[in-house]
């Protein structure tokens, strides 16, 4: 098994966050260096198992996604080698799992785009007959597509905090119409392009969520991760059927797990057993190949 990376020690660089997966240095003061970590969070605990390999698979999927869908947006990437800004000895933390991109403001608002009713859509609109204030159609399933995919912001939580479904008025006055605007027209293209190359490959994107940031030029950039298993929600095309929930290429293994423990979603998180980490990882490298080949 792939000796996996919980926490990367970067000395060579200055530290500035440590997120649930990702943590991020300074290079100088116009780029950053992220590393994508074997950490997994279920139910916004970080677990103390990690899932190795994860790091790689999900840098990789990003860097895929990026360059397929460039023409939409501009996103955070640089032609800089991660191997070059970290001490020699520093290499093998950085090799394969991270990236030096664009140190961009970023705008605090999840893009989140629903094409499925799954999850907290299902149970809004169980209650209440919408999602997120947007009203659906009488009689929807459970999994079920939607008559056209919807925009649905989320104020962004400090690590360890559940983001806030919120309504996209909200977002205007936050950061104007126009760029709310621009946000959600760009996020609904990028979902519809991801979703239907997605299917052809054999996995349905039944929702997933991007983050933007601008430039000093005030320019909308996509950064961060981009349509990976722990941004979004992937289902196999072959075993999806409306009324039941689809198995996914996600960490949702580990959650139906830990759903089964005597545990109240409070850290520490029951440590998790070895077929259940394998398991998870060969999920996260299935949805790389299939993808990107």
């Amino acid at each position: 098994m792939t000796k996996a990376l919980y926490q990367s020690r970067i000395a060579s660089l200055p530290l500035l966050a440590r997120g649930k997966v990702r943590d991020m240095y300074a290079v100088g003061d116009d780029r950053l260096l992220i590393v994508t970590t074997d950490r997994l969070s279920a139910f916004d605990v970080i677990l103390e198992d990690p899932i190795p390999g994860k790091g790689a698979v999900l840098n990789a999927m990003t860097q895929f996604w990026l360059q397929r869908l460039g023409h939409v947006v501009p996103n955070h990437a640089t032609d800089v080698a991660p191997e070059d800004v970290v001490a020699p000895a520093e290499r093998d933390q950085v090799r394969g799992r991270a990236v030096v991109v664009k140190r961009l403001r970023p705008i605090l608002v999840e893009a989140v785009v629903r094409g499925y009713l799954i999850g907290s859509g299902w149970k809004d609109y169980q209650q209440n007959g919408s999602v997120c204030g947007i009203a659906l159609p009488a009689g929807l399933l459970q999994a079920q597509q939607l008559p056209v995919p919807i925009f649905t912001p989320a104020a962004k939580a400090e690590v360890g905090e559940h983001d806030e479904n919120v309504s996209f008025a909200y977002v205007e006055q936050q950061i104007g119409a126009e760029l709310a605007g621009r946000i959600r027209d760009v996020s609904l293209q990028l979902y519809a392009e991801a979703s239907a190359y997605a299917r052809e490959r054999g996995i349905i994107i039944a929702d997933t969520k991007f983050e933007f940031g601008l430039d000093e030029q005030g320019a909308l950039h996509l950064m961060d991760e981009v349509l990976t298993p722990d941004s979004s929600r992937f289902w196999p095309a072959s075993e999806y059927r409306p009324g039941i929930s689809p198995p996914s290429y996600d960490k949702q293994f580990v959650r139906d797990w830990l759903e089964t423990q005597p545990w109240d979603k409070t850290p520490p998180a029951p440590r998790l057993p070895d077929d259940i980490i394998e398991h998870t990882a060969a999920k996260y490298r299935e949805a790389l190949e299939r993808l990107a080949g």
